[in-house]
C-alpha cells in the first residue's frame, strides 16, 4: 500500500531526468500515484522516451505562456483522467539568460515580464485551469518549487530572485481562495541542487559549497530529499498543511551570514569538543 494509492497527478515542467520535476515524479509513482505530464512541445519527444519508466504515456504538449495551451492541456487529461485530478506539482521557471548574472539594474522591461509571466503567473493559471477537476476529486494538492533567492539577495539569481518572491505570495494567496475547496497549495523551497538549469546561475558551485561545509547537516540535498518532501505534501498527511514555503535545503535557511563566515566540520567518533 502506497500513501498515494489511487491519486492521479500532473507533473508540469519536467525536461529531462535531472529535473527536479521528474525526481518528484519518481517518487510519486513509487507510493502508488498515476502521472501524466505537460512540458513545452520541444520536450514532447524528449519526455516521451522518459514516461513509461514511470507506467505513464500522457505527456501533453503546453505552452504556459499560452492561455489556449493550458486550457487544451486540462481538456485533454480531463479526458485521460475521467475528470479528476488529485495532485499538480508546478516545476516551471525561466527568464532570459542574459538577465541571469552581472547587475540586477539592467533587467530588460520585456525580461521582467517574461521571467514572472513564466516562473509565477503560470502557477495561478494552471491551479485555475486544474481546480474543477480537484473540486470534483474532493479535494488536492498544488506544490510548487521555489529558492531561498526569493526571500534574500542571492548574486547573480536577480530577475528570478523577483519572480521566486511573486511566486511565494501568490502560494499563500492561491491557499486562501482554494482552502474551501479543500485544495491545498503549498512550495517546496529547494536548496541548492545541480540540474540544467541551476547551471545558468553565477556561482552555483560556490552555492553547493555552502551547503556542504555549513549547513546544520553539511550536506547537499538530492532529488530523493525533495520527492520524499513533495509526497508528504501530496498525500493526507499534510492534510492541515497549506500556504507554507517548506525548506528542504539541510537546515541552510536558519543560517545568518556570521555563521556561514565560520567553517564547520563533522565532529568525529570520541570527539568530545
Amino acid at each position: 500500500m502506497g500513501l498515494l494509492d489511487g491519486k492521479k497527478a500532473l507533473v508540469c515542467g519536467v525536461t529531462n531526468k535531472s529535473s527536479i520535476g521528474w525526481g518528484i515524479a519518481k517518487a510519486l509513482h513509487a507510493q502508488g500515484a498515476r502521472l501524466a505530464f505537460t512540458c513545452v512541445e520541444t520536450n514532447v519527444k524528449r519526455l516521451k522516451r522518459l514516461v513509461p519508466g514511470l507506467d505513464s504515456d500522457i505527456v501533453i504538449p503546453c505552452d504556459v505562456l499560452k492561455d489556449e495551451d493550458i486550457a487544451s492541456a486540462a481538456e485533454t487529461l480531463r479526458n485521460a483522467f475521467q475528470g479528476k485530478l488529485d495532485i499538480l506539482v508546478h516545476s516551471i521557471a525561466y527568464s532570459n539568460i542574459s538577465d541571469l548574472g552581472s547587475e540586477f539594474i539592467q533587467v530588460s522591461r520585456s525580461g521582467w515580464n517574461l521571467a514572472l509571466e513564466a516562473s509565477a503567473y503560470s502557477l495561478i493559471a494552471l491551479s485555475r485551469a486544474f481546480r474543477p477537476m480537484m473540486t470534483a476529486s474532493g479535494c488536492g494538492s498544488i506544490i510548487t518549487l521555489t529558492f531561498i533567492g526569493g526571500r534574500y539577495v542571492v548574486p547573480g539569481y536577480n530577475i528570478m530572485g523577483i519572480a521566486k518572491s511573486a511566486l511565494n505570495m501568490s502560494v499563500k494567496y492561491l491557499a486562501y481562495d482554494l482552502g474551501p475547496d479543500r485544495i491545498r497549495v503549498n512550495a517546496i523551497s529547494a536548496g541548492p541542487i545541480t540540474t540544467f538549469s541551476s547551471m545558468a546561475v553565477e556561482n552555483f558551485d560556490t552555492a553547493l559549497q555552502l551547503v556542504q561545509t555549513h549547513s546544520p547537516q553539511l550536506r547537499n540535498i538530492s532529488l530523493e530529499d525533495l520527492g520524499g518532501t513533495a509526497v508528504y505534501l501530496a498525500s493526507d498527511l499534510s492534510s492541515a498543511v497549506t500556504g507554507e514555503i517548506l525548506s528542504v535545503d539541510s537546515g541552510m535557511h536558519i543560517l545568518a551570514p556570521p555563521a556561514i563566515a565560520h567553517r564547520r566540520s563533522p565532529q568525529k567518533e570520541g570527539d568530545d569538543s
